[in-house]
């Protein structure tokens, strides 16, 4: 059996908030038939169902973020899970937007939803998937930028990664790690610096007067005299 915590702060308010990435992926591992609706238990919401043959609760604490820990331990401890068989999935400020990894132990980060659980599992042996949503760029800006909607565009790298979370978690449930990072690599979508990597996505950011330079020249050059012979210089033309 395993335990998956998905972290966030309950309340429409807050339900767009890149904080709330972690829900927004167990809304979306819960929309398959295999689970059941959710029920309020453990100061949270839970819903059971089975994934490649493994019993799984998903668990969205309604403790708020500071809290998350009370939620993910009083759940760990009514159905006697293990900590290494328990998996938060958590918005990841150190990642470039659209990234993933999967972790193993190791410190919360100043993250403090992961701070609450390593409290209450006295432990950090557990596994965390982390989404990244990108760096406002200055520690002050920090916290209006979790507490803040994804914009729109957003929109062309989360909803792909949010659904590739649920289409590939049997990976996760088996162990295979690395398998399930590499399907959710953002091929065509963000580089490491969160720029994209598809030529078509790069030229898309480019300004309208860059595209118009990077296309053949549409002027019509005349035949003869000076302003022919100057224009041929310009477009690299030259006489076949």
């Amino acid at each position: 059996m395993m335990l998956v915590a998905g972290l966030g702060n309950p309340g429409d308010r807050y339900a767009g908030n890149r904080h709330n990435i972690g829900f927004m992926a167990i809304d979306e591992i819960a929309r398959d038939p295999a689970f059941s609706p959710f029920s309020k238990k453990f100061s949270g919401e839970i819903a059971e169902g089975v994934i490649d043959g493994e019993k799984i609760v998903l668990l969205k604490p309604l403790t708020f973020m500071n809290e998350s820990g009370r939620s993910v331990g009083e759940a760990a401890r009514f159905f006697k899970i293990e900590p290494k068989d328990v998996v938060v999935i958590h918005d990841e400020l150190n990642l470039a937007a659209g990234r993933v990894r999967v972790k193993a132990g190791g410190g919360h980060g100043g993250h403090n939803g992961l701070r609450s659980i390593d409290a209450h599992l006295g432990t950090r042996d557990y596994k965390r998937v982390r989404l990244g949503i990108g760096h406002p760029g200055h520690k002050d800006q920090v916290s209006p930028y979790v507490l803040s909607d994804f914009h729109k565009v957003d929109r062309e790298w989360l909803d792909p990664l949010i659904e590739d979370v649920r289409r590939h978690f049997g990976l996760l449930v088996k162990g295979d790690d690395a398998l399930f990072m590499n399907r959710l690599a953002p091929t065509g979508k963000v580089s490491d610096k969160g720029e994209a990597t598809d030529p078509a996505e790069k030229r898309k950011g480019k300004s309208h007067i860059h595209q118009a330079r990077s296309g053949k020249p549409s002027v019509a050059i005349p035949e003869k005299g000076p302003m022919a012979e100057m224009l041929k210089r310009m477009f690299g033309k030259t006489d076949s």
